[in-house]
């Protein structure tokens, strides 16, 4: 691995030459004349590049909603994230962190809930202060993806402002409703920034965003009507016996 030092780098392939970026750094590398893959490496390419579509879905509904920066890092850690959750489970994506310095725990003691109403409620809470902070911003970010045809359905998005104190603030709690209806899987993102007077604080530890809920598309239920049992009629059978009473006269046939 060679490190490109230059007024103009670039990214991609010249020629047998790759330069990608790695941790702030421009790198070059040659592109191997063979490779050889056995049954494993197939299967774990499939399972990575099945990951990286789910992660690259997951960004382009989300991240352009964001007001922050997240790390560049981002990519890969989402991407281990979800194959750390194992396949189709989406509710592994729980509390994956966009900004991977901070956390929502940062900021807010008690988890928030996501209601069957479209609701995220932020129960009420003493919120410590943050130096300079006077302002803390909260917006809610919701949007379905269907990963099965690979399309985001629709975004929405909520707001709200909470004035600080130097020491401690009450937080007496909200409900920040958000309504994305259609097919597919519904993942909440809550986003934190703090502010000053006027401007936004830009430090890596005063902003967040985390997933704080993943809601499934819930399967339509069939009602099952019971059918009456019905009434079954026997007919005589023509080899049993026949008791006849006592007073009447059994003729029996020829």
């Amino acid at each position: 691995m060679a490190i490109l030092d230059s007024l103009i780098p670039f990214k991609g392939r010249l020629g047998n030459i790759i330069s990608y970026e790695r941790n702030g750094k421009h790198c070059l590398r040659t592109v191997p004349q063979t490779v050889r893959q056995t049954d494993n490496t197939r299967r774990a390419a499939k399972v990575f590049g099945a990951a990286s579509r789910k992660g690259a879905l997951i960004r382009h509904a989300i991240t352009p909603e964001l007001n922050i920066h997240p790390d560049h890092v981002l990519v890969n850690r989402l991407n281990s994230y979800i194959l750390g959750a194992g396949r189709n489970n989406h509710a592994g994506l729980l509390n994956f962190r966009f900004k991977g310095y901070t956390g929502l725990d940062r900021f807010f003691g008690s988890k928030t809930e996501f209601k069957k109403d479209g609701s995220l409620h932020i129960p009420a809470q003493f919120i410590q202060g943050y130096g300079d902070a006077l302002r803390m911003e909260l917006k809610v970010i919701a949007t379905r993806i269907d990963f099965s045809t690979r399309t985001i359905k629709g975004t929405d998005t909520a707001h709200l402002k909470i004035d600080l104190n130097k020491e401690f603030h009450y937080f007496e709690g909200a409900d920040l409703r958000v309504n994305v209806p259609g097919k597919g899987t519904l993942l909440v993102v809550l986003q934190v920034k703090l502010f000053t007077e006027d401007f936004d604080i830009r430090d890596k530890k005063s902003e967040a965003a985390d997933i704080v809920a993943v809601v499934e598309e819930q399967a339509p239920q069939v009602t099952h009507t019971k059918e009456k049992p019905r009434t079954s009629f026997l007919l005589p059978n023509p080899g049993a016996s026949t008791t006849v009473p006592e007073n009447q006269v059994h003729i029996q046939r020829e």
